[in-house]
């Protein structure tokens, strides 16, 4: 967990050079609300908001989640399918990556995995452990 998880919030978005507007625009989190959670006027948002916020800023869900004091780092212990899962919702979830995105019922973990392999083929960024 971040000291001041405001301050990280804001420093990620600075990196990006993002306005909160366009933090808004990519999230569709409040502007409003992400510039009292930065100033440290809100308490650190639930697990909904930050899978939603870890795209925007390339930040995998899992650090966000720990920065948040959602996960204790050390104590990460996931199995395969979860990784796939978790992998899975941060290309879902991703403003950047509309195309084909729009999946109706169930899919197994096969199938995510697939989705998630092609989204790291085409960002060159490593969602999943090892391979």
């Amino acid at each position: 967990m971040v000291e001041n998880f405001g301050e990280y919030l804001r420093t990620l978005r600075l990196e990006k050079r993002y306005s909160l507007r366009e933090v808004e625009q990519m999230s569709g989190v409040s502007n409003s609300y992400l510039g009292l959670i930065e100033r440290g006027q809100r308490p650190i948002p639930g697990a909904d908001i930050l899978k939603k916020l870890a795209p925007v800023f390339d930040v995998p869900i899992r650090d966000m989640l720990a920065a948040a004091g959602y996960l204790k780092v050390e104590d990460i212990t996931l199995s395969e399918e979860d990784e796939v899962e978790m992998a899975f919702q941060y290309v879902m979830n991703d403003p950047r990556y509309k195309s084909g995105t729009r999946i109706k019922g169930g899919i197994n973990t096969e199938v995510k995995r697939f989705v998630v392999e092609m989204y790291e083929k085409a960002t060159g960024k490593k969602l999943l452990p090892g391979g």
